[in-house]
């Protein structure tokens, strides 16, 4: 992980070195891991960040993320990040695309260093002193809070909540523990964040205001109340605070803001079943992605192309892909934008039967379903080879029109190259 200027200064120097030994230098066990491009990447080597949303371009599938250092929060530096082909975003416990995500909340995130660092999308090498950059800034998981919590089965449990008196601002300070939900004992830290009248507060259908709770007795308006470890799960954010509690300055700078609180699982469920729907919208009008595993070629120009769908989409989804029905096949880019240039869809698709569907053995890596499927097409694109991405759809999904930044040739004009983090 790229820490400061010290990190930067050791691997020049370290890359110098190999220049001058060539193949004498020994590669080092513990040697960064950088995922095989076309391939599935392994679990256990991907890196954990935790960081606010502060910038996105989701046509082009990458943005800007705000991690945590040794510094106060808000002068760090946000550090590009770009989602690999196969990547999963979830939002509220269900899947997500980038633009669904609001600036400002805080994501947990798995990453990589980038397969290709020459076709980057974002800066591959980024160090400034006294910040934190990442050097694995390839995405293959990013979610909220929510999404972690119900991943993990986790949940945060209240211990109090204190109105903060040194101004007429409307704050209070929350302290709660990040705990397994189950009720087992659990290891997480008692931490303190800021809660204040914008927070929404989610109860079965309702949506109230911090002022609602305290007209029902619920909430404090001034003074302290004591929640004995009710359960809830909450929406984080950053935003900035009023200095130290007590006159101690350790992690105020640091703290998390509560954006949501769900009081029970029915409203976070209705929360996750609302994203999900958007996001099934969204996958039937822009194709599911895929994997191509294998091409085998017939007669004519004619293929039968094995491919594995990628994961983290609604189960219903997959279920539209049965052997025997009808498809069409489209290769993309590994931002996922569609190969047709300024021209419409339809006329790159290659239509065909999808001949066989089966869930693959073993553990499924990161970025995969597991589910791989077989279709034949009547012409080879460019695109239909061993590692390369494609977008495909059973005939009964529809086929709109795609807005023109999400072409290959589109948004590039504006945002021509990794350049826009450049300062």
């Amino acid at each position: 992980m790229l820490r400061s200027m010290n990190y930067g200064c050791k691997t020049i120097a370290t890359q110098c070195l190999i220049l001058l030994l060539g193949s004498w230098v020994p590669v080092r066990a513990d040697e960064p891991y950088r995922p095989e491009p076309g391939k599935f990447p392994l679990a256990e080597k991907a890196k954990t960040y935790t960081g606010e949303l502060t910038f996105v371009d989701h046509a082009n599938r990458r943005g800007s993320l705000r991690i945590q250092g040794k510094g106060a929060f808000h002068e760090q530096a946000a550090t590009p990040f770009a989602l690999l082909p196969y990547a999963t975003v979830r939002y509220h416990g269900a899947p997500a695309d980038l633009r669904d995500i609001p600036l400002g909340t805080i994501l947990h995130g798995r990453f990589y260093l980038p397969p290709e660092p020459q076709l980057s999308s974002v800066p591959t090498f980024h160090s400034r002193a006294f910040q934190i950059h990442f050097a694995e800034n390839h995405a293959v998981l990013l979610e909220d809070e929510p999404s972690l919590c119900r991943r993990e089965g986790l949940a945060w449990k209240l211990q109090e909540v204190e109105w903060d008196d040194r101004r007429n601002n409307d704050q209070w300070l929350l302290v709660a523990r990040r705990e397994p939900k189950d009720g087992k004992p659990g290891r997480g830290k008692a931490e303190t964040m800021t809660v204040d009248a914008a927070t929404r507060i989610w109860r079965g259908r309702e949506r109230l205001l911090i002022q609602d709770l305290i007209d029902e007795g619920a909430w404090p308006e001034k003074g302290k109340q004591s929640f004995a470890g009710q359960t809830v799960l909450l929406g984080l954010r950053w935003k900035p605070t009023y200095g130290a509690r007590f006159g101690q300055q350790d992690g105020v700078f640091n703290r998390w803001h509560i954006s949501d609180i769900w009081l029970d699982e029915a409203s976070i469920a209705l929360a996750s079943r609302q994203q999900a729907e958007e996001h099934k919208t969204l996958i039937r009008t822009r194709w599911m992605p895929a994997l191509v595993d294998q091409v085998e070629y017939g007669k004519s120009g004619r293929a039968t192309v094995t491919a594995t769908l990628f994961g983290g989409m609604d189960e219903s989804l997959y279920d539209d892909f049965k052997q025997g029905i009808r498809g069409q096949m489209s290769p993309a880019a590994a931002n996922l934008k569609r190969g047709v240039g300024d021209h419409s869809k339809i006329q790159t698709p290659i239509e065909g039967p999808v001949v066989d569907v089966r869930k693959l053995d073993g553990e499924t890596p990161p970025g995969s379903s597991g589910i791989q499927i077989q279709m034949k097409v009547g012409m080879v694109l460019e695109g239909f080879r061993a590692g390369g991405v494609v977008r495909i759809r059973p005939m009964s999904w529809p086929e709109p029109p795609v807005p023109r930044e999400e072409f290959i040739k589109g948004i590039e004009d504006r945002f021509p190259s990794a350049d826009i983090f450049s300062e």
